[in-house]
């Protein structure tokens, strides 16, 4: 299984120019054989707490369907970011396309204090199959609780989706503590971030990969747009810039 983490910039608050940057990335992905593609958390509208009110969806917004149809056409499971529509507020939700199937969408569970004034919490738990291997979403703080990777490994998954936002420090906390989930719970551990300008901080990239035994593959730089990829059956590793 070919895994990627796309790391991008996202234009805030631009749905179309989102939405045709992550199309090329996703491109560019199947002519390197993905049968992953993870973007960063919110990464169609880009982390723009403030910005939100205006900018919820619901999953199946007709704008996404073009990532289905990609998603049939190379086989791929394609995993994006964007506010959505919850019972109880706007929710921030990894929304997945798969081969023949019906997206689904996994809403953080675990939000940042900060985040508590914009977005209400999730509550239900996902899993996904793909090319024989299940994998577990995990949007950025919570994928720093260590509660939320013992429910993903308990829950059979192999893969673990870090879907995240993250300043200088906040990969700093990632680079640490990735490593001994991978290991701990011999979990593939992918983390898509974004670059740039974000709310009130500059997202650092590092987009990186951990095998199962903890080991780093694979990392992008902090400020260009890349795909990381790691083949978990043969171990390759490469990055592919997006420019």
């Amino acid at each position: 299984m070919k895994l990627i983490a796309a790391q991008i910039l996202p234009v805030p608050g631009e749905y179309e120019k989102n939405i045709a940057k992550h199309i090329d990335a996703i491109h560019l992905a199947a002519r390197q054989g993905a049968d992953l593609v993870l973007f960063p958390e919110l990464s169609l509208t880009g982390y723009e707490p403030r910005l939100v009110e205006g900018l919820a969806v619901h999953p199946s917004d007709s704008r996404f369907d073009e990532f289905q149809r990609l998603s049939d056409r190379y086989g791929m499971l394609i995993a994006v970011g964007a506010p959505t529509k919850g019972s109880k507020g706007t929710e921030i939700s990894m929304i997945s396309f798969q081969p023949g199937l019906e997206r689904m969408s996994y809403s953080k569970q675990h939000l940042h204090s900060d985040e508590l004034p914009f977005f209400t919490a999730g509550t239900r738990r996902l899993v996904l199959s793909q090319a024989g291997y299940v994998l577990a979403p995990a949007i950025c703080y919570e994928s720093l609780q260590p509660s939320h990777a013992e429910e993903a490994a308990e829950s059979g998954a192999q893969v673990y989706l870090a879907s995240v936002a993250k300043s200088e420090r906040g990969t700093a906390s990632a680079n640490s503590h990735y490593p001994m989930i991978a290991k701990k719970h011999s979990m593939t551990v992918v983390m898509a971030n974004c670059v740039g300008a974000a709310d009130d901080f500059v997202a650092a990239g590092c987009s990186s990969i951990w095998n199962s035994h903890g080991e780093i593959v694979c990392s992008a730089d902090a400020v260009n747009e890349a795909l990381v990829a790691y083949d978990i059956q043969t171990g390759e590793a490469s990055i592919f810039s997006l420019v």
